[in-house]
């Protein structure tokens, strides 16, 4: 974008923003309608980011949706630019740009690298099948090899490529951003929970935990979706059970947050 106020190509300067912000509508769009909480929208210098203030509970339909939202744009637009390119409208020169910018930003963005489309999704797969933090952990090391692998591309065959040497710093520190934020990001997801929020609840999905087991490694076994019954034993033997609302309560109203599972099982 600099290079382009610098040298007075202003038509794909503006082309790449169009793209870009109807991409990033996209998602808020599809977010709004859902009612999602939507953080900030922002256009950079490389691309777009809509960041939403949700954390694993709503269901997963709708995060695909969301998700899906951006990269849909870019369908209707080459629609739409092949339409006025046939009725001699725009010219051969913009058409030709247009498509390349469109699909360059379509496959960027799914790459499996968080916190691009692609990374999301995959995330998205992973905390289908596994608990949430730990989908997490697995969808930011499986972002970094993805981008370690991009970035060994892209030395070989444009090394001196001042735009993707930009765009990759900003994913790699990203990534160490969002690494460094995955308690936080847990911990907001387990508080949702907690309060009760409206999220449909696909099924019961018991956890078998030992009654000598640390309560904050019990509630990293939570799953998005699924309601957990928790089935306390001790040497084999069952010894009772409790309500995945009895620990989160525990551990965030009375800060128990050292505590064994035992201990919560006799107070309730």
């Amino acid at each position: 974008m600099g290079v382009a106020v610098i040298t007075a190509r202003f038509n794909e300067l503006v082309t790449l923003l169009i793209i870009l912000f109807i991409h990033e509508m996209g998602h808020g769009m599809a977010a709004h309608f859902f009612s999602w909480r939507i953080k900030k929208i922002s256009i950079l210098p490389f691309g777009g980011v809509a960041e939403m203030d949700e954390h694993g509970n709503r269901p997963l339909k709708e995060e695909l949706i969301v998700i899906a939202a951006g990269p849909l744009q870019h369908v209707w637009l080459s629609i739409l630019v092949l339409f006025l390119w046939s009725q001699e409208v725009i010219s051969d020169h913009y058409f030709h740009m247009f498509m390349e910018f469109n699909l360059m930003i379509l496959l960027f963005n799914l790459l499996p690298i968080w916190p691009l489309d692609g990374g999301k999704l995959l995330h998205l797969i992973f905390s289908r099948y596994i608990p949430y933090l730990q989908a997490f952990r697995l969808s930011i090391i499986s972002s970094f090899i993805f981008l370690l692998l991009f970035h060994f591309i892209s030395l070989f065959l444009s090394p001196f490529n001042l735009n993707i040497w930009i765009v990759v710093i900003y994913l790699y520190v990203s990534l160490w951003l969002e690494w460094k934020q995955m308690r936080y990001v847990f911990i907001r997801f387990l508080l949702e929970r907690y309060y009760g929020k409206k999220n449909r609840i696909k099924g019961l999905k018991p956890i078998v935990v030992d009654s000598n087991d640390y309560l904050f490694k019990v509630l990293e076994q939570f799953q998005r979706g699924s309601k957990h019954p928790l089935i306390v034993t001790s040497e084999g033997r069952e010894l009772g059970k409790l309500d995945e609302n009895e620990i989160l309560h525990a551990y965030f109203a009375e800060k128990q947050v050292t505590a064994k599972i035992k201990d919560i099982l006799y107070v309730y």
